[in-house]
């Protein structure tokens, strides 16, 4: 699911709100494990451009 993330999301970052609803798309198809590299991954290229966005996405998942 990572694989998909990174071939979507740069794809969508015209619109911020399809950049959340398909952020939530892929946090949501994510296992576990992938979890803190989609994160990371996240965090490392759209820090700049979503950083509210990201913060809630990743918020609703921690611990």
């Amino acid at each position: 699911m990572i694989e998909y993330a990174k071939v979507i999301l740069p794809k969508v970052v015209f619109s911020k709100d399809l950049f959340r609803k398909e952020l939530l798309k892929c946090i949501g198809w994510t296992k576990p494990a992938e979890m803190e590299e989609l994160k990371r991954w996240c965090f490392e290229n759209f820090r700049e451009s979503f950083p509210d966005i990201l913060n809630e996405a990743f918020a609703n998942i921690a611990a």
